[in-house]
């Protein structure tokens, strides 16, 4: 999803669907395939990214003298901010298309969205390179960096990209020159592109990024997002098991009893310690499992005799309970 043509693909592409009352029954690898992709579980930091996106593209429209309100992402690993991302820039895509069709005969459609993802030691020539292979912008040996960003402005202008995504934004280290040059590339984009950034990374509030003058511009202009370990109480709601019971109305199992997943909330919790991306990925583990031994349900057997990430088995060992 890094160039235009894989985003385009993407965001054009109908996501995968849960079974819907009277559809007729998938075959087994059609159901194996459907828990390998699976839907897109609204969590409520998807909910409050889109929120936010919409407000600040507004907010920024017309602005023309600064840079436009930015958005960070932050959180542990498996918390599900690349899913929050990709899902926000899919619906700003296919809002922007719906609203403005490629005209007939037209050879060239707009480009509402930029995802780049932040290579691994990033220079400033590097990470304005994954801009410009985003949009198939030629870049040649003898080109330096100031001519590759006017050739990135321009074409991002002309392309009529309106919102960038950038990921994996804990790898700047503004303590370094390269890094430092590279943040400044950033801010420089910033001014000169009529878009929205939203920047998504790990813990980005426990990296150099928020410190020093640098940090300091950034903090000024980018409204943090949270996305965390799932609490399972807040308030009166309980955010934890209800994500469990959208992922469990997802499935498609045989002989899966509804509810006897969010009975098991508490385990699941300790299990993956709320992050997301651990629970999901445990379930649809265990989905494919009952569908490969024939059982066609979930029980917590089935979850116990998963392995799930590393990160979330380091964090909590399970206990053996009674079944």
């Amino acid at each position: 999803m890094t160039t235009w043509q894989g985003w385009q693909r993407f965001a054009t592409t109908d996501p995968v669907s849960p079974p819907r009352p009277g559809d007729p029954p998938r075959s087994r690898d059609e159901r194996l395939a459907y828990h390998s992709a699976f839907v897109t579980i609204r969590t409520p930091a998807i909910g409050q990214l889109a929120t936010q996106v919409r407000t600040l593209m507004i907010l920024g429209r017309h602005q023309q003298t600064t840079a436009r309100p930015s958005l960070i992402v932050t959180g542990p690993a498996a918390a599900g901010k690349t899913t929050a991302l990709l899902n926000v820039g899919r619906t700003c895509h296919l809002a922007h298309t719906r609203k403005n069709p490629t005209p007939p005969g037209s050879a060239h459609a707009a480009a509402p969205v930029a995802y780049v993802l932040v290579p691994p030691g990033a220079t400033a020539k590097t990470l304005i390179t994954e801009f410009a292979r985003y949009l198939g912008i030629p870049v040649t040996t003898r080109m330096n960096q100031t001519q590759i960003t006017d050739a990135v402005c321009h074409t991002y202008t002309q392309a009529g990209v309106q919102l960038v995504l950038i990921d994996e934004i804990h790898r700047l280290n503004p303590r370094t020159t390269t890094g430092a040059q590279a943040a400044d590339l950033l801010k420089d984009l910033t001014e000169r592109l009529a878009a929205t950034f939203v920047y998504a990374g790990i813990n980005v509030t426990d990296t150099p990024l928020f410190s020093g003058t640098r940090g300091a511009q950034l903090a000024g202009r980018a409204t943090l997002i949270t996305c965390g370990p799932l609490p399972t109480r807040h308030g009166t709601r309980h955010p934890f098991r209800d994500v469990i019971t959208d992922i469990e109305n997802a499935l498609d199992l045989h002989h899966h009893k509804p509810g006897t997943l969010p009975r098991h909330a508490p385990y699941l919790h300790q299990r993956t310690a709320g992050r997301i991306g651990s629970l999901t990925r445990l379930i649809r583990q265990a989905a494919i499992t009952a569908i490969h031994d024939g059982t066609e349900r979930i029980t917590k057997t089935t979850l116990d005799a998963v392995q799930l990430d590393y990160l979330a088995e380091t964090h909590h060992r399970p206990r053996t309970r009674g079944r």
